[in-house]
């Protein structure tokens, strides 16, 4: 826990759900398989889902170099990157009660463009987050693939998570009604494939395991 919390990442609302820590954070984002990157363009607000990886204290972001809002971002624009984890439905016994369970993390920062040998370890890094080990079974990429491929990145040196789990929070009026009420757990599964899909544990996905099988 920090002791000192920077004033847009402090959580107002719900704080108790707030976790400042980076091992929180970095579970979150090591585990999620797509981001969002918000950002604003001539005081247009913009967000896009795509693909992230985070190694060490750096997030990378992927994008294309026929991008023009990204191009824009590369110039060291303000931008914000937000994952979650949808885990469970939370059914109270009223419908203002309802909720999920969920683990979020937010990260603020000045993106940067990426070259040379950073570019190709981060494009690296962005492979073995999607599928751990792919990078060393596929074809590598060529120089023109590369020159069409921009990767952001950002420090995680202001970044929160938010985690919200447990049973339904009814009102103690509401404890009697013959409404069931409890949690239905959720989680991204994989259909059949003749990958091993090294995130994949039981058909369900979670974080990259170490070992094939």
């Amino acid at each position: 826990m920090r002791d000192r919390v920077p004033e847009r990442l402090r959580v107002k609302r719900e704080p108790q759900r707030a976790r400042y820590d980076r091992e929180t954070v970095d579970a979150i984002l090591d585990e999620a398989l797509i981001c969002h990157l918000g950002f604003a363009v001539d005081g247009r607000p913009y967000v896009i889902p795509t693909l992230h990886a985070r190694v060490g204290d750096r997030l990378y972001v992927h994008g294309s170099a026929a991008s023009r809002m990204l191009r824009h971002v590369a110039t060291g624009a303000e931008v914000c990157v937000t994952v979650t984890l949808f885990d469970g439905l939370v059914l109270a016994r009223s419908v203002f009660n309802h909720s999920v369970d969920y683990r979020s993390a937010m990260v603020f920062g000045r993106a940067t463009l990426v070259e040379g040998d950073e570019k190709v370890a981060a494009l690296r890094a962005l492979t073995e987050q999607l599928a751990p080990g792919r990078w060393d079974e596929a074809r590598q990429p060529t120089a023109k693939e590369l020159k069409a491929t921009w990767i952001l990145s950002l420090p995680l040196d202001e970044a929160s998570a938010k985690v919200r789990t447990g049973p339904p929070e009814d009102e103690p009026e509401d404890l009697d009604l013959p409404v069931w009420a409890g949690v239905v757990p959720v989680h991204l599964a994989a259909g059949p494939s003749e990958y091993d899909w090294r995130r994949v544990q039981d058909g369900r996905v979670g974080p990259p395991r170490t070992t094939r099988g």
